[in-house]
């Protein structure tokens, strides 16, 4: 069995990691992990962390859930892959049924890849070629919210607004349009979150009378637009996004990659302005954090603007992993459990809990901009530590959390198991971390 220093010693030798300046890690170590089982995670030395964030925004019902790990060893027996193109399977069909059953509309089409990055892709190229196949040659461009974050492809960075991953890679990517987020901690003194939302709306109006006729869609992350510091905005510019959409003939892309299959407190998080997409983007969550898929959803009338006897017209688009087996199964079996075990109802119960456990938290002098969405957390720390995301990690770790701050902003995005004895670990050792920031050696 290795251990925790030969797995550090031989990962930084071998692995070049994601979203990570190696260098870094001569001062921050990697984490270890050996296991997992529910919220936990541990080393190989038998140390846990409680896994607050979901092992980046995935993880739904726990790692090694028995439920999806009997279905995957099912599935194992009968087939492991098969390519899509030209072949089909019965775990990828199932799961093409009930995820238009569950979505939000008439979105029947599903076309899979394995992550959310290549499903924004494959939403952008399909919104451009549906237009060109319509005649429409001159929607190329796309619109997308400030501070919004889709992936880090080529196409999808070119819709992204995040500095750090876009700026070096500009010279590379397509020009588009951004319009000011919704984000509710723009809002004037006064000004309600669904009035902030709707001034946002009125930009998004303007940008589309001047330009409807170049852009093909506007692409947004429905409620909480995750890497700016989970900026959250009230469901009303969702409405409006969608009727000005229609008003002007753009598509609308909902990237809810990081927020759908129940993180906003609706299976999907368009369902709270009840509206629905032309397309729907998911992963993530979708295999309940399991196995790497990704599908984009869409609707007759796009399905059916690529339906032709020239191959030209198609949709020319593979992976070779598309639509794998075991990874629908996964996905099934997560379907499964929400059918069964009335997980929406009780996250709600969960969100409740920690937003009362949590009201000391929120009133700290330190902590600013309190707000949740669903099973989302999140607040601002008054700071002048110019690292205060790696210490605040560092120290979180050395208290059994698992806690990975964007910049200022600490999050939780704990898995749907959480119990209240979890809540209650996590919530107490966040408030202990905030209360020790003036002392480093108490860190």
């Amino acid at each position: 069995m290795a251990t925790n220093q030969e797995l550090l010693r031989e990962s930084l030798e071998a692995v070049w990691h994601p979203c990570t300046q190696m260098k870094l890690h001569e001062r921050l170590p990697l984490v270890p992990v050996a296991r997992g089982e529910g919220v936990w995670l541990y080393d190989f030395e038998g140390r846990r962390y409680l896994d607050a964030i979901s092992s980046w925004w995935v993880n739904l019902f726990g790692h090694a859930n028995p439920r999806i790990n009997a279905a995957l060893a099912d599935q194992l027996g009968k087939l492991e892959h098969v390519m899509l193109a030209g072949f089909t399977h019965e775990p990828v069909v199932e799961l093409s049924r009930r995820l238009a059953q569950l979505a939000p509309g008439n979105l029947g089409h599903c076309f899979y890849a394995s992550d959310g990055a290549s499903a924004v892709e494959i939403a952008l190229k399909m919104s451009f070629h549906y237009w060109r196949n319509r005649g429409e040659s001159r929607k190329t461009r796309f619109l997308s919210l400030e501070n919004g974050y889709h992936g880090e492809t080529l196409g999808a960075l070119s819709v992204t607004d995040i500095a750090l991953f876009r700026d070096t890679y500009s010279p590379l990517l397509m020009q588009g349009a951004r319009v000011p987020t919704p984000d509710w901690r723009r809002a004037a003194p006064g000004e309600s979150a669904e009035a902030c939302a709707l001034r946002a709306a009125q930009a998004l109006e303007q940008a589309l009378e001047r330009n409807h006729e170049q852009i093909a869609a506007l692409i947004v992350e429905p409620l909480v637009q995750g890497a700016a510091g989970m900026a959250m905005y009230h469901p009303a510019y969702l409405k409006k996004a969608r009727e000005l959409c229609d008003r002007y003939s753009v598509h609308l892309i909902a990237d809810e990659i990081a927020v759908g299959f129940g993180r906003t407190g609706t299976l999907f998080a368009c369902e709270q302005a009840e509206i629905a997409p032309d397309f729907l983007c998911l992963s993530k969550g979708l295999t309940a954090g399991y196995l790497p898929l990704s599908v984009v959803l869409t609707t007759d009338e796009v399905y059916g603007a690529f339906y032709d006897d020239q191959v030209t017209r198609g949709f020319l688009h593979s992976h070779s992993y598309t639509g794998n087996p075991l990874a629908c199964r996964a996905a099934l079996a997560s379907l499964d459990i929400f059918e069964q075990d009335g997980v929406i109802t009780a996250n709600r119960h969960n969100a409740a809990y920690l937003n009362r456990r949590a009201a000391q938290l929120a009133a700290h002098p330190r902590v600013k901009q309190f707000r949740n969405t669903g099973m989302i957390w999140a607040f601002e720390v008054e700071t002048t530590d110019p690292a205060f995301s790696r210490n605040f990690f560092r120290a979180a770790l050395e208290r059994e959390l698992l806690l990975r701050p964007l910049g200022n902003t600490v999050y939780f995005m704990p898995p749907y198991v959480i119990t209240e004895p979890g809540i209650d670990l996590l919530v107490e050792r966040t408030l202990g971390l905030v209360d020790r920031l003036d002392d480093p050696l108490r860190r």
